[in-house]
């Protein structure tokens, strides 16, 4: 299982995104199965995509997840308390929600691997202490 940050999702989608040829290189060394994200995720990834291509950009995004590509988890509500204490522990960077969403995804699957641009998950500590595998 890949955990998919907001970044990748525009990037793979978004042709002009300077980080779209990495983000498809890296695609093609991941396990098989579609990448997994979460609804924070998957909203900013929207937004942002509003404003780099419009509805055509979000439409693709729609496609990942309609063709099987993308899987979006649903949140217990045990995790969307954690996001609340991870936000609160990071409060120094700061945390945003889809990185929280993602910590308390990680914990609550038993999970290290994150698709991510963001350097900020090179700080970010598993309850156990450990690290991301971070993608790419």
């Amino acid at each position: 299982m890949t955990l998919t940050d907001a970044g990748p999702l525009v990037a793979l989608v978004n042709r002009n995104d300077p980080n779209h040829g990495k983000c498809v290189a890296a695609t093609k060394r991941l396990p098989s199965g579609p990448l997994v994200t979460t609804w924070p995720c998957f909203t900013e990834a929207m937004y942002l995509l509003s404003r780099a291509g419009g509805y055509a950009a979000q439409a693709a995004l729609w496609r990942l997840r309609a063709g099987g590509r993308l899987e979006l988890l649903d949140l217990p509500a045990a995790d969307v308390d954690r996001m609340a204490e991870l936000m609160d522990k990071y409060r120094d960077r700061p945390m945003d929600l889809g990185d929280a969403s993602l910590l308390a995804a990680a914990e609550h699957l038993g999970t290290r691997r994150v698709f991510t641009l963001d350097s900020d998950f090179h700080v970010y500590r598993l309850s156990d202490g450990s690290s991301f595998d971070i993608v790419p």
